[in-house]
């Protein structure tokens, strides 16, 4: 596939991306005859505001044109949705409908892919899915000036590799809350299941990779992370798994950070439950994951974990747990080193390696945009990115953002818009625009408070709130498990 270029055109928000006028952000829906028309085959695109749907190969997409098209095309890739969870209604093609309201009345045209596999591991597929849904939007739509790549959570290991593979068809990549790195995500989780196993279930029959019954599995790591939070003992070993991939104690993006240590556990165990075992890394994952990629990817062969703790972030607290609980964080560190290791199956190792570990390579601009206290896709996964893109590709070529929130995407629609348009400016002028906080924070207050509104995934049914900007200057800690 190839996008032809038209000459670029700027977009009168572009210029103004940090000094956003209160007229512009809080702009209100311009009219529009909505629209909604079966797309196939070539056509002459209609004027005016259109949904199109349809299915390319049986994988399900939506695009949303404006009333009048600036010529950028926002390409969305979801994130991970568990195998055993229901599928979401609709297809979403930004991270909130407020975004997607504000991008279309300013002007951009929206496209996502559902994906032939839209719940759990998707990376492979939704990479050849995007790019056949670019080509039916330059064939039936028109030729986008320029196109962004955008994603949420593991959607974004596909948004980063178009960047890397396709900067013929890609001009730029924003992710928002992304697990970048999808071998080092099923390394992380498997450590920290491996942890509950050993120390919180040790001598029940569970299956952390090839699971004969991934229910029962699931099952029993989540009990033995709820019977672990009710006790001194338990919180330490909690901790400690916890460590292992530096996850955060700030369950909700509506509350504030916690302090009280108990608390703190308490809410990283609320992570290691609802996102690794129930989530992206438990047996039930597993028994998804493993038949897409060729068997089990995730290894902790010559993992040494007290060299592990020693690198955490978090090695102070754990060791302060132990100390209250009367621990002796010794023995069970050696305890994870006599306990049996996993391997991977070489063929699932190489797939990985081969169609979802992005290289640091980009050839287009990247941005990122994460919130601090996200404990499932870490925001340790920014920094090493970020890192392995100026070894490769130059300082220039990428900029990593923070928001100081609790949970996982819960960044605002002016939160994302912000994000897009600082992008957009570094396509346009070959210049990154001021991205110090309270200049991102100052464009933020400028919206109309619906597009201020933080979802809390935490919560269901998945409450949101007006929420004050909260752009800051973080540095993520070392990513405990890279692939590279």
């Amino acid at each position: 596939m190839r996008i032809a270029r038209r000459p670029l055109v700027a977009v009168a928000v572009l210029a103004a991306v940090l000094t956003v006028t209160g007229a512009v952000a809080a702009a209100s829906p311009q009219p529009a005859a909505e629209a909604a028309a079966t797309a196939t085959g070539h056509r002459i695109p209609q004027p005016g505001r259109h949904t199109y749907t349809g299915a390319i190969d049986g994988a399900a997409y939506r695009v949303e044109t404006p009333v009048r098209w600036n010529g950028t095309l926002l390409l969305y890739s979801h994130g991970y949705m568990p195998p055993a969870f229901p599928a979401p209604p609709g297809i979403a093609v930004t991270n909130s409908a407020e975004a997607e309201t504000w991008f279309l009345d300013h002007g951009y045209a929206l496209a996502a892919s559902n994906f032939r596999t839209p719940l759990g591991y998707h990376v492979d597929a939704g990479y050849e899915d995007q790019l056949r849904l670019l080509d039916w939007f330059g064939e039936t739509i028109g030729e986008p000036r320029r196109v962004v790549a955008t994603g949420q959570s593991m959607g974004n290991a596909i948004t980063v590799r178009l960047g890397e593979r396709r900067p013929d068809g890609v001009d730029g990549v924003a992710t928002f809350c992304a697990a970048l790195d999808p071998e080092s995500s099923f390394n992380a989780g498997l450590d920290l299941t491996f942890v509950v196993k050993t120390l919180l279930a040790p001598g029940e029959d569970i299956d952390l990779v090839h699971p004969r019954d991934p229910e029962a599995s699931t099952l029993a790591l989540q009990q033995a992370i709820d019977r672990a939070v009710a006790t001194r003992e338990g919180r330490a070993r909690l901790a400690l798994a916890a460590a292992m991939n530096n996850v955060t104690g700030w369950w909700s993006a509506l509350s504030p950070r916690p302090t009280d240590p108990d608390e703190v556990i308490r809410q990283q165990a609320q992570w290691l439950r609802n996102a690794y075992v129930t989530g992206f890394a438990g047996p039930n994952a597993h028994a998804d994951l493993e038949p897409k990629v060729g068997g089990n990817p995730a290894f902790n062969l010559g993992v040494d974990y007290r060299r592990q703790l020693a690198r955490s972030s978090q090695a102070q607290d754990v060791r302060a747990a132990y100390g209250r609980a009367g621990l002796d964080l010794d023995a069970d560190l050696a305890t994870l080193d006599a306990a049996p290791r996993i391997a991977a199956d070489p063929a699932a190792l190489a797939h990985l390696y081969r169609n979802a570990v992005p290289t640091g390579r980009a050839r287009v601009p990247v941005i990122t945009l994460h919130t601090v206290g996200d404990g499932g896709a870490v925001p340790d996964q920014d920094r090493w990115y970020a890192e392995q893109v100026r070894r490769h590709s130059g300082s220039d070529m990428v900029r990593s953002l923070f928001v100081d929130r609790g949970q996982h995407c819960s960044s605002s629609a002016a939160d994302e818009v912000v994000t897009v348009l600082s992008l957009e400016h570094r396509l346009a002028t070959g210049r990154w625009p001021d991205l110090r906080p309270a200049t991102l924070n100052a464009a933020v207050a400028r919206f109309d408070p619906t597009f201020q509104q933080v979802v809390d995934l935490s919560t269901f049914p998945f409450p949101k709130q007006v929420m004050p900007p909260a752009f800051a200057r973080f540095e993520p800690p070392a990513l405990l498990r890279p692939s590279r």
